[in-house]
């Protein structure tokens, strides 16, 4: 069967993207044996790992599908691409190396769907993240629920803060990551959904969030930097968005400055060339 048309068997997929995170995994794996919704795999896609990681996931128990793909290092947007193509569920849970989520993920996200009374207009369902500790990053949403059914109240609701969620299978596979640098901004193919889908939001906190040392979050200009084609791609389009004028603004001051930064970046590599 050819991966882009891989029928749904799960009502999820759990997709980890990772790489040389064998350190981390085990964490996830025991995240996953605690809930208390079964109807999912765990998809890993392993992009180019040189650590254990093939070995460690070999050893576990299989208390549930797990299913693990190797590829040459491509960055995660390629590899959230990989694992959008072989889901078996008819829902993707993006879940990273280094997070974990509460025991009642599944059946709360499989639950507040199920609420949806027009599901076909939705893409997806945002929830909210916690410290291992419990409290809440950033803050809750202004009611629960609520629906975003154009571009400005997406916007709006992102807010900048840290959030997490379920989105359709089928959804991701008509918004692919584009390819061909290292690093794809998450918001350029959540925008792109937000212009043809409503989107729910809901006050629950189901992930759990634990910044890592020299992650994406800590290297980002540095990989916008690196990946002018995508980082242009992604401004531009907000430029042009349905958002406020001042965003808009500081929308194409970016699109001029990470392309002159990424040209500057050029003309250095070429002369040390």
């Amino acid at each position: 069967m050819p991966e882009s048309r891989a029928a749904s068997t799960f009502t999820f997929t759990v997709l980890t993207a990772t790489y040389n995170r064998a350190h981390t995994l085990r964490s996830v794996y025991d995240c996953l044996v605690a809930q208390t919704f079964r109807d999912f795999e765990w998809l890993i896609i392993d992009d180019g790992s040189t650590d254990d990681t093939r070995e460690l996931v070999a050893s576990w128990p299989e208390a549930f599908p797990v299913r693990y793909h190797w590829q040459r290092n491509g960055g995660k947007h390629a590899a959230m691409n990989a694992g959008v193509r072989q889901a078996l569920g008819k829902f993707i849970v993006p879940l990273d190396s280094d997070d974990i989520c509460v025991p009642h993920t599944m059946e709360t996200f499989n639950r507040r769907w199920l609420e949806i009374p027009d599901p076909s207009r939705y893409a997806a369902l945002v929830c909210l993240c916690c410290t291992p500790s419990g409290e809440l990053v950033g803050k809750p949403f202004e009611k629960d629920p609520v629906d975003s059914f154009s571009f400005p109240v997406f916007w709006r609701l992102a807010d900048n803060t840290e959030h997490w969620a379920m989105l359709r299978t089928d959804v991701l596979r008509e918004f692919p990551y584009p390819e061909g640098e290292k690093y794809v901004m998450e918001s350029l193919v959540w925008n792109r959904i937000a212009h043809c889908y409503a989107i729910r939001y809901v006050n629950e906190p189901l992930r759990i969030y634990t910044p890592s040392p020299g992650g994406i979050t800590e290297r980002g200009k540095e990989l916008l930097i690196s990946s002018p084609r995508a980082t242009r791609t992604y401004f531009k389009e907000l430029a042009i968005s349905r958002i406020p004028p001042l965003q808009r603004a500081k929308a194409a001051l970016n699109l001029c400055r990470f392309g002159m930064l990424s040209l500057f970046a050029k003309l250095r590599r070429d002369a040390g060339a």
